[in-house]
């Protein structure tokens, strides 16, 4: 009897240890927060963009596949810019902030060729807003500091409170400026994380610490955002005006099926709908007994201009799934998801950077 008895406890201990573990474990794909390294690092390249500019593009990385569905259309548009090319794209089902960035086609570019980057940009964006605008405003000193960051005939930098905002120099043109991270901050503070970086657009000048192209004419109800640095909010809408602004809240209906990074972000967006009715009640991505078509059916799916139907929009997943970008840059599979329908701009060249002092 008392063998079976310790028999028994010790039965009873090993079924309440592994529960235990099974609790302390995360779950699967529950990433940790982006350190403070890794903030730096991706937030270096657009910190120093007009305030209007980087909370459309901020907003828009939360949409990875609609940047990429945008990319295409811009690269198929190469003529189209500006106030122009949003007005071309106002009847297509997405998100006013992919939208805005059609007038970009440079940076929407971008985007969608670093679409690694910028899925976790968005990620990090709807984690830790508050964290990311302390960012933004960290490495603006720092450029401040090492006097790289000073207004001029592109941009007007102002010190509201103990934030640095910068707004274009001319509410109707907006610029997009370009600079090396590793110069403009001064030294760089994390060598394993070295920031972001890609080279100069075509027909970029260098002007002190900047390469500017020519300004992108915008109309007086461009969507655009603006910034409560010192509360962590953004807005969204209310044109140069700022009427009607309100504060931005995330749409995952927009998401079309793409998972989030964390297990919290999944809980929290999962259980929205999608965002129009050709993603209601159509067979699809995710949900139970559903899986997220491959790298290459997305790929057919978008070269054949095929809409994206996620399935059982509504009910999440009872674990993380595994999705369309989670190997963007890791494999020749996933670089062609972003690399097709660049077949307009594959001719390019970058502009070589020119030596500076």
């Amino acid at each position: 009897m008392k063998t079976c008895a310790k028999y028994l406890v010790f039965s009873l201990l090993l079924v309440l240890v592994g529960a235990f573990a099974q609790d302390a474990t995360p779950p699967a794909g529950d990433n940790p927060s982006f350190s403070q390294e890794e903030l730096d690092q991706m937030l270096a390249p657009i910190a120093l963009y007009p305030d209007p500019l980087l909370s459309q593009i901020l907003m828009a990385a939360t949409y990875p596949l609609e940047v990429v569905q945008a990319a295409r259309w811009s690269g198929a548009h190469p003529d189209m810019k500006g106030d122009a090319a949003v007005q071309a794209v106002a009847d297509q089902n997405w998100d006013p902030s992919i939208k805005a960035l059609i007038a970009f086609p440079q940076v929407l570019q971008t985007l969608d060729q670093k679409i690694e980057w910028t899925e976790r940009l968005g990620d990090a964006f709807l984690a830790q807003q508050s964290q990311v605008m302390d960012t933004v405003q960290q490495l603006r000193r720092k450029a401040q500091q090492a006097g790289n960051l000073n207004s001029n005939a592109q941009i007007a930098v102002n010190q509201a409170d103990d934030a640095i905002e910068i707004a274009p120099s001319n509410p109707d043109e907006v610029y997009v400026p370009y600079y090396d991270p590793n110069v403009i901050y001064g030294s760089w503070w994390w060598p394993g994380y070295p920031p972001v970086f890609w080279s100069p657009w075509p027909g970029y000048g260098w002007n002190g610490g900047f390469a500017w192209g020519i300004g992108i004419g915008i109309g007086a109800d461009f969507f655009f955002g603006s910034w409560d640095w010192r509360h962590h909010l953004v807005f969204a809408g209310g044109g140069h005006g700022g009427e009607g602004r309100r504060p931005w809240q995330h749409d995952p209906g927009h998401r079309r099926g793409v998972p989030y990074r964390s297990g919290a972000l999944n809980q929290r967006f999962g259980r929205a709908p999608a965002a129009s009715a050709e993603f209601r009640g159509n067979p699809g991505f995710g949900g139970r007994g559903g899986r997220l078509p491959s790298l290459s059916a997305l790929n057919g799916r978008l070269d054949s201009h095929e809409p994206m139907q996620p399935r059982n929009a509504g009910r999440p997943s009872a674990e993380p799934r595994a999705h369309a970008f989670e190997n963007v840059g890791r494999g020749s599979d996933a670089r062609n998801f972003s690399a097709r329908g660049h077949a307009s701009s594959a001719g390019r060249q970058s502009a070589s950077r020119p030596e500076h002092h």
